[in-house]
């Protein structure tokens, strides 16, 4: 079984910045070997892309709203992807999910794990 856990969301005005962590269990998944994404989903929206990164580090990819404020990381030794959001704003609000795929695809239905989510909200 796979255990994917975020954390660090939170309440932050606006300008303001946020680190989400996702940290990974299994005894069966290798951090390694999978891309990880991150994902988020407003009230009364659809869950939509975020970012990706390939199970190396070295391809990601951004949605055109988060490009050049948010960033993903991993460390493959800490069995943790990262997203580091600056310059938040009141339409970052969402619940922020991370997820596991084959490679960094930044199609929902291509990810086999997901967790369950952490709240991330954005005051004016």
């Amino acid at each position: 079984q796979v255990h994917l856990v975020e954390s660090g969301g939170g309440l932050v005005q606006a300008g303001g910045s946020l680190r989400l962590s996702c940290a990974a269990s299994g005894r069966t998944f290798t951090f390694s070997r999978y891309a990880m994404g991150w994902f988020r989903q407003a009230p009364g929206k659809e869950r939509e892309f975020v970012a990706v990164i390939s199970w190396t580090g070295g391809i990601s990819y951004y949605a055109d709203s988060v490009k050049g404020r948010f960033t993903i990381s991993r460390d493959n030794a800490k069995i943790t992807v990262y997203l580091q959001m600056n310059s938040l704003k009141p339409e970052d609000t969402a619940v922020y999910y991370c997820a596991a795929a084959a490679g960094p695809t930044k199609r929902r239905d291509e990810y086999d794990y997901w967790g369950q989510g952490t709240q991330v909200t954005v005051s004016s």
